[in-house]
C-alpha cells in the first residue's frame, strides 16, 4: 500500500475506490456547486416535500396498528363511552392507535396535519408559480407534473380520512359514490369496480387501504421525483434582481448554504407538524361514532381541500338532464364536469396564454404580478370563485352560528360565486395597472385641501413635517425598481440554457 493511499485512511480509500470504478466525483463537485436564487418563496415546493417526508414516516407507524377490516366487532378499550358499541374492526383500530397505542395519538394526528399541510403548500406553491409567469416555456412540462402532484395529492387524502369508518369519513364515500354513479354510460360499473358492490360495501375500506398506503404514495414519489430531476435539468427561475438576467442564475451554492438551509427548515416543518399533532387537535372520530348507514351528522364536512367540491354540491340546483334514453343525475355536474374542467384548465393554462400573447419564447426571469394585469386577474377570481365555493360548504354550519334560513344562505352563495369573481377580476386589474403606472417610488407629497366660500376647492402641498428634508432635496424616484440582492454574497452561475 502506497504512504497516499495510507494518508487518505479508510474513508478515502473507499472514495477512491468508489470514484475509480463511477467516476462520480465531477459529478458531485458540480451538483454541489450548482446556485439556487435566493428567495423565501422558492421554499414552499420543499416545504412540501419535507412534509410528505413527515406522511411517509408517520404512515409507516401507522401501518403496524390499524387493521382495514369492515368486519363487527364490540369495543371494549380505554374509551369508556363506547365501550360495549358494535363497530367495525377499522374502527376500532383507530380508537385503539388514539388511546391505548404509546404515541398513536400523535402519531395520527402529525399525519393528519402533514395531508394539510402538503396540501397547503402544494396550492400556495403552484399560485406563486402561476402569479409569476413560472409555467412558459421551457417548463410547461414541470408544471404539468405539479398540477398531476396536486391530483394525486387530493386522491390520497381523500382514501386516507376515509379509512377509520367513522360517521363522517362514511358520509364522505356516500357522496363519493353518488358522483360515481352519475357518469354516464360507464358510473355503475367505476362504482362497483371501486366499492366492489353497492353502497355500503364490506369491501371499499380494504381497497381504499391499498390505494392509500401503496399505489398513489408510488406515484407521489415518481411524479415528485421527476418534479425535482425537471427542475435541476432546467436551472431555477429567478426574480428580477441585481446581476440576474435571462443566462444565468444568481444565489447561494447547494452545498453549504443551501444545504444548511433546507435542513433547518426540515427540522422547521418537523417541528411545527409535530406541535400541531401533540397541541392541536384534529378528527376527533370518538366524537363522531362509528358509521351507520341510515344516519348523515349534521355539519358533515371534508378536509379543506376537498371543501369546493362540497360547496359545489350543496349550491347546485336541482337540474337533470334527460335524453336518448339516458339521464344525467345531478351530482354529475358539480362532482365530475366542474373539476373536470378546473384540472382540464390547470393543465391547458400555459399553452392557452402563449396562444393568446403570442408569447413562445423561453423565460427564466419571473414576472412581478402587478406587470401582468390580465393573468393576475384571472388568476385572483379563479381563486375567489373556489373560495365562495369553499365558503358554502358550510351553509349548515353558517345558518346555525348565525340564526339564518339555509335557503337564503345557498341563495346568497349562488349569487355570489358569479358577483365575487367578477368584483375581484376587475378590483385586481385595476391595482396592477395602478401599481404598474406609480412604480416603485416615493409617494407624492401629500397636500392640503380648502374649501372656499362657493363651496369649491383648493389644493396646495402641506408643509413638510418637522425634522423631514424638503422635497427639492428628495431624490427622484426609480423607474423600475428593483429587488434588494441577497444579504449574504451571492454566486452567478452560468446558465447552460
Amino acid at each position: 500500500m502506497s504512504a497516499k493511499a495510507k494518508k487518505k485512511g479508510a474513508a478515502g480509500r473507499t472514495a477512491s475506490w468508489f470514484d475509480d470504478r463511477l467516476a462520480a466525483s465531477n459529478f458531485v463537485r458540480t451538483a454541489l456547486n450548482k446556485i439556487f436564487p435566493d428567495h423565501w418563496s422558492f421554499m414552499l415546493g420543499e416545504v412540501a416535500l419535507y412534509a410528505f417526508v413527515v406522511l411517509i414516516v408517520t404512515g409507516i407507524y401507522l401501518t403496524f396498528f390499524f387493521n382495514p377490516s369492515l368486519k363487527s366487532t364490540i369495543y371494549d378499550g380505554s374509551y369508556a363511552p363506547l365501550r360495549g358499541v358494535k363497530m367495525s374492526v377499522a374502527y376500532k383500530s383507530t380508537l385503539d392507535i388514539s388511546f391505548d397505542v404509546r404515541a398513536g395519538m400523535v402519531m395520527r394526528q402529525m399525519h393528519h396535519w402533514a395531508a394539510i399541510v402538503f396540501l397547503g403548500s402544494i396550492v400556495v406553491h403552484l399560485c406563486r408559480v402561476f402569479f409569476t409567469g413560472a409555467f412558459r416555456r421551457p417548463r410547461e412540462l414541470n408544471w404539468i407534473v405539479g398540477v398531476t402532484l396536486l391530483l394525486l395529492a387530493i386522491l390520497n387524502g381523500f382514501a386516507g380520512y376515509s379509512l377509520p369508518d367513522d360517521q363522517l369519513s362514511g358520509t364522505g364515500l356516500r357522496i363519493m359514490y353518488s358522483i360515481l354513479l352519475s357518469i354516464p354510460l360507464i358510473g355503475t360499473w367505476a362504482a362497483f369496480l371501486l366499492f366492489g358492490g353497492e353502497f355500503p360495501s364490506d369491501m371499499i375500506v380494504s381497497r381504499l387501504y391499498g390505494i392509500h398506503i401503496l399505489m398513489v404514495p408510488a406515484a407521489i414519489a415518481i411524479v415528485l421525483g421527476a418534479h425535482l430531476a425537471i427542475m435541476w435539468h432546467q436551472k431555477h427561475t429567478q426574480f428580477k434582481i441585481a446581476g440576474a438576467d435571462e443566462d444565468n442564475v444568481v444565489g447561494s451554492p447547494l452545498w453549504p448554504t443551501y444545504a444548511c438551509k433546507s435542513v433547518g427548515l426540515l427540522f422547521i416543518v418537523s417541528a411545527v407538524i409535530a406541535a400541531l399533532g401533540g397541541l392541536a387537535q384534529i378528527n376527533p372520530i370518538w366524537l363522531y361514532g362509528p358509521f351507520v348507514t341510515e344516519k348523515v351528522s349534521s355539519a358533515s364536512q371534508p378536509d379543506w381541500y376537498m371543501g369546493w367540491l362540497e360547496g359545489a354540491l350543496r349550491l347546485m340546483p336541482a337540474w337533470e338532464w334527460r335524453g336518448w334514453g339516458h339521464m344525467i343525475p345531478n351530482p354529475f355536474f358539480p362532482g365530475v364536469l366542474l373539476a373536470g374542467f378546473t384540472f382540464g384548465l390547470l393543465y391547458a393554462w400555459p399553452f392557452i396564454e402563449a396562444r393568446f400573447t403570442k408569447d413562445r419564447e423561453s423565460h427564466h426571469v419571473l414576472d412581478r404580478p402587478r406587470d401582468r394585469p390580465v393573468r393576475t386577474a384571472l388568476g385572483a377570481a379563479t381563486l375567489s370563485f373556489y373560495l365562495v365555493l369553499f365558503l358554502a360548504g358550510a351553509t349548515d354550519v353558517l345558518a346555525v352560528y348565525f340564526g339564518l334560513s339555509v335557503n337564503a344562505i345557498v341563495f346568497t352563495f349562488r349569487c355570489g360565486i358569479f358577483v365575487v369573481p367578477l368584483v375581484t377580476a376587475l378590483m385586481s386589474y385595476r391595482i396592477c395597472k395602478e401599481l404598474s403606472a406609480v412604480g416603485g417610488g416615493r409617494r407624492k407629497p401629500p397636500a392640503l385641501y380648502d374649501r372656499s366660500p362657493e363651496g369649491g376647492y383648493d389644493s396646495h402641498p402641506a408643509p413638510p413635517a418637522a425634522g423631514s428634508p424638503s422635497p427639492e432635496l428628495l431624490p427622484e424616484p426609480l423607474p423600475e425598481p428593483l429587488p434588494e440582492a441577497p444579504a449574504e454574497h451571492p454566486r452567478a452561475e452560468p446558465s447552460a440554457r
